[in-house]
């Protein structure tokens, strides 16, 4: 088990779409580009960041969210006085009223299972493993899945710092449903639905890919 550090801000009278994530990152990525890469996951000479994201742009509920963790909550902390408005295409939305919340949260192996939902689209498959992922039945498709959850799991407890004994193995059955999205203009699957792991998750985390842009993002249930 580990303890980590969780920071959410919300604005609350600012109504986007889902869509609309990846456009929210970009304008705090640019707004405080000068205060750490941590914001857009691009270091000053241009080259990504390949690491779980820290700070995580999405619009749940119709509302614009920031959800960080550890390194990323403290920074969105000091952050939080700066933020007076919000433009989206152009569009500048006065900041009125903003909430934030930050704690901790405990992570790791659980004896029992626990359930959550999906609530944005959780991007699964690369374009390798989707090829794979069409070639296989139904119940190989499910195992499959299963098997990419785990893996996404941890990944994120590895980037928190948390690695799992080896008498603790994570099991999980995903109940989703195939949905299709766009991602950098391309058609993309995702997936909807539920899934049981036995692995405590902060709400509002993400997992799987883009979870920068809003993607994968989880709800306790």
């Amino acid at each position: 088990m580990k303890t980590i550090h969780i920071t959410t801000i919300q604005f609350p009278e600012v109504k986007l779409q889902t869509r609309d994530a990846h456009k929210l990152r970009g304008y705090f990525g640019n707004l405080f580009k000068e205060y750490s890469p941590l914001l857009h996951n691009h270091y000053d000479n241009g080259s990504f960041r390949h690491r779980y994201p820290l700070v995580q742009y999405k619009i749940l509920n119709g509302i614009p969210s920031l959800v960080a963790v550890e390194e990323g909550a403290e920074l969105l902390t000091r952050l939080f006085l700066k933020i007076t408005q919000l433009q989206i295409d152009g569009y500048v939305h006065e900041v009125n009223a903003k909430n934030i919340a930050s704690g901790h949260e405990m992570i790791g192996y659980t004896d029992e299972l626990k359930e959550y939902k999906f609530e944005t689209l959780w991007m699964a498959l690369n374009q390798e493993n989707y090829r794979k992922y069409l070639t296989l039945n139904q119940i190989e498709q499910a195992a499959m899945l299963n098997k990419i959850l785990i893996g996404h799991v941890l990944s994120f407890y590895k980037q928190m710092g948390l690695f799992l004994e080896g008498n603790h193995r994570l099991l999980a059955k995903t109940k989703v449903q195939v949905k299709s999205t766009r991602f950098k203009e391309q058609k993309m699957v995702a997936f909807s639905g539920n899934f049981l792991v036995n692995a405590l998750l902060p709400e509002n985390i993400g997992l799987g890919k883009a979870v920068s842009r809003g993607f994968g993002t989880i709800k306790v249930l």
